[in-house]
């Protein structure tokens, strides 16, 4: 596994994040204790260091286990958690970003995860309801409190956290140095907007369902597929969906990799900003899953993905990549130049 800087920070962070949302088994299926602290033993053996939870996450379940398993060895990883979702639906006041939510939930989490400060902080949505100004000062009294290290963003759009980063620069608060968003073949959205300002204002993007729910595992490519029954089966998937697992598990067979292997690494493949974030409920799964970043795609494996995935800017993208040539003349640059030869 190798490293980099999370954005703009010194914070080292491995290739791919472990997801612990599969950490407990309340609230449906889910991994048991003994096998989640099999898969972060295999995770840590790999080289990984970044664990991503929420407060919510099997009804605080996910954070209860992580307290455990990382006992002795809390400091060897890179530990973040969101808040945001409700922690109790009869209050109105358990939910959101403001100021009472962020101390009831931050403080909530270090308990469970039986720490005094967390590596990371994440807002898991944009509340409308809550001034921006009210949620980056808070998070900055958090910081300056030494409970938090880093504050980061999830589920909210490119206007919002340019907004927050710049109101940060201008008070002097603790800007967001993550953006946490979903990111897979089927659901390129982020390529619009959220991407290119994560870039512009070097943010580190940890990018959730790099397999599109299931779908680009491999699991509707077998001939044992059942037709339909359970949450999301083969009959439920449009036809995009499976042309596009059809070509992810053609790719996969010619690289002799699996279809997994194939789409996470596909997410890395448009930015260096990109660290997928990997889930498993068993740690097989997770070894392959894992594997994924010793797999590099040859430029026409990546053509042919997304050529599979059809997708479109839409407007201004596209209508100024279109109308560039005539509006800039001899005076448009080339955004990607050919190096030059030495």
């Amino acid at each position: 596994m190798r490293y980099r800087t999370l954005g703009t920070s010194g914070l080292r962070v491995s290739e791919l994040v472990l997801g612990a949302m599969t950490f407990g088994e309340q609230g449906g299926v889910g991994a048991p204790l003994p096998e989640c602290r099999r898969m972060l033993d295999v995770y840590a053996e790999a080289g990984g260091n970044m664990i991503d939870t929420a407060v919510n996450y099997r009804d605080g379940a996910s954070e209860e286990i992580l307290g455990e398993l990382l006992r002795g060895r809390r400091d060897s990883f890179v530990l973040g958690t969101k808040y945001t979702v409700s922690r109790d639906r009869a209050d109105p006041n358990a939910a959101g970003n403001h100021r009472k939510n962020l101390r009831a939930s931050l403080e909530t989490s270090l308990r469970r995860l039986r720490t005094d400060h967390l590596d990371l902080y994440w807002v898991h949505m944009w509340d409308r309801d809550t001034p921006i100004e009210e949620t980056m000062r808070a998070l900055d009294d958090a910081v300056r409190a030494g409970k938090v290290l880093y504050v980061g963003i999830s589920d909210a759009p490119a206007w919002v956290v340019a907004r927050a980063n710049t109101l940060a620069q201008w008070h002097d608060w603790s800007p967001f140095i993550g953006l946490q968003v979903p990111y897979n073949l089927l659901q390129r959205d982020i390529e619009r907007e959220l991407l290119p300002m994560a870039e512009s204002l070097g943010l580190g993007v940890t990018a959730w369902s790099p397999l599109g729910g299931g779908v680009l595992s491999g699991k509707y490519t077998r001939p044992d597929t059942p037709a339909s029954g359970g949450r999301l089966d083969a009959a439920s998937l449009s036809a995009r969906d499976h042309a596009v697992a059809r070509v992810v598990q053609e790719v996969a067979d010619d690289l002799g990799a699996t279809p997994s292997q194939v789409a996470i690494a596909w997410t890395t493949t448009r930015s260096r900003a990109v660290h997928p974030i990997v889930g498993a409920r068993h740690v097989d799964q997770l070894r392959d899953n894992l594997a994924a970043v010793d797999l590099v795609l040859p430029p026409e494996s990546v053509t042919r993905l997304e050529e599979a995935a059809d997708f479109t800017l839409g407007f201004p993208g596209d209508f100024i990549a279109q109308t560039s040539p005539w509006v800039f003349g001899a005076a448009r640059v080339d955004p990607h130049p050919a190096t030059p030869a030495r």
